[in-house]
């Protein structure tokens, strides 16, 4: 990113979706500056700072996969030549040692238990049968057993650091943690991990025409008035994401007012998420507030829906503060502006967190169009889609950028490139919606 971006033209040639992503993220660097310490049951979707280094071996020993019966190979393989059944010498249960194991004879065993010294293979229950003792044999406390196959060395063994080896790094700086890696933390014997602290965004929707909803019955709504929808779909999306988030009054078409709304935002927070304000026309006031506040870069992106986009700054020395709060600006349609904030605003937000991210969408899963879009699109387009029961994609009949039910109703999106057409029974890329949260 370079110091001073200059806005684009209006008729500025089209990014695509990609460049936009590259540019965006293009030295963009981590805005949290501090670490805390949480525990795991709260680390859920945070970013990690530091990388974790496994203190131990997991497993801490080799251990049995299965029920069964802890054998050498060798004391199986002449017992099956000699037609003669293995006294079961001992019984180990998980969190229990058992004795190295006397040559010709086996151990009962159960999953997870350590398998005993001397032993080199486990023959799962289903494999070994009850046997009577043979004649010329003293009895065994814990009975016989005839093996019906010969085992291979380490069947049904875990060894000792198979999942993890001591030293290594097992959860990298950067990466949010998932459930499955909290449990990786705790196998560790982790209570708790360092975490950045959660990125402050402030959502700022723009325009005149915003109603809260509850304030104005329907009835009564004015003319030209809309109840302001996105707040309730863009906060728990973002909140999803791990960020600390906090709703601004409607920024008011009025240019000194939207400058001083941004400007007290910016020493509170992180970044600034708007939505609307960011097109070319005159009531378009939150471009030149950050302007002025510190620098902007308008771009125009090859995407339907989600045209416009925005990123700048606001510089904190002007206000009295230190460094910067970015702003990312969204469309003002429902349906644009969470299109935008998961193709783009998203990347930059889980960077500006301390997230390790790829300028890059995501891969998209391959699945059958039980739909025709038989009119191309200039430009690259994203259309609401549900899978059905028969394993191809359905889709929403009305693809209007203000139609909300559309994202309600889909499940994901299908990435239709720019000139291109879509047939009935065609392979399409898709994109479930609830990846771009998780």
């Amino acid at each position: 990113m370079t110091d001073r971006p200059h806005p684009a033209s209006p008729r500025a040639a089209l990014l695509s979706v990609e460049e936009a992503l590259q540019r965006l993220l293009e030295g963009l660097a981590p805005a949290v500056q501090t670490v805390q310490q949480v525990p795991l049951e709260q680390a859920d979707g945070r970013v990690l700072a530091q990388d974790l280094v496994a203190g131990l071996d997991v497993p801490g020993f080799d251990n049995s996969q299965m029920d069964g019966y802890a054998v050498r190979c060798a004391d199986v393989a002449r017992a099956l030549e000699q037609g003669r059944p293995l006294p079961v010498a001992q019984r180990i249960a998980a969190g229990h040692f058992g004795v190295e194991l006397a040559p010709g004879t086996a151990a009962r065993i159960f999953t997870g238990a350590p398998l005993p010294a001397g032993a080199d293979a486990v023959v799962m229950q289903e494999d070994a049968q009850p046997a009577e003792a043979p004649a010329d044999a003293p009895q065994a406390p814990l009975g016989w057993i005839r093996v019906e196959r010969a085992p291979q060395p380490g069947q049904w063994v875990r060894r000792r650091g198979e999942d993890v080896a001591r030293g290594q790094v097992v959860l990298r700086a950067g990466q949010r943690l998932r459930a499955a890696d909290l449990g990786v933390a705790a196998s560790l014997g982790m209570a708790s991990v360092p975490v950045w602290t959660r990125l402050r965004v402030a959502l700022a929707p723009t325009g005149d025409e915003l109603v809260q909803p509850g304030t104005v019955a329907p009835a009564d709504l004015p003319p030209g008035a809309l109840y302001n929808s996105s707040r309730y779909v863009l906060v728990p999306l973002l909140q999803r994401l791990g960020f600390e988030v906090t709703v601004l009054p409607v920024l008011p078409d009025d240019r000194e007012a939207t400058e001083q709304a941004l400007a007290a935002a910016a020493l509170r927070h992180d970044a600034i998420v708007t939505t609307g304000g960011v097109s070319v026309g005159e009531a378009d006031h939150v471009k030149p507030a950050v302007q002025a506040l510190g620098a902007l870069d308008l771009w125009q992106v090859s995407m339907k829906p989600g045209k416009p986009f925005m990123h700048g700054w606001i510089d904190r020395a002007r206000l009295g503060g230190q460094g910067r709060c970015h702003v990312l600006g969204l469309p003002g349609n429902p349906v644009s502006s969470v299109v935008t904030l998961a193709l783009l605003a998203r990347a930059a937000l889980l960077r500006l967190a301390g997230a390790t991210v790829a300028a890059q969408l995501p891969p998209a899963l391959w699945v059958r169009a039980d739909f025709d879009w038989p009119r191309p699109d200039r430009r690259r387009e994203f259309v609401r889609v549900r899978r059905n029961a028969d394993g191809g994609v359905d889709l929403f009949p009305n693809q209007n950028s203000s139609v909300l039910t559309s994202v309600a109703w889909a499940d994901g999106l299908v990435d239709i490139p720019a000139g291109t057409t879509v047939a009935r029974g065609q392979w399409v890329a898709y994109r479930a919606l609830d990846g771009w949260w998780d």
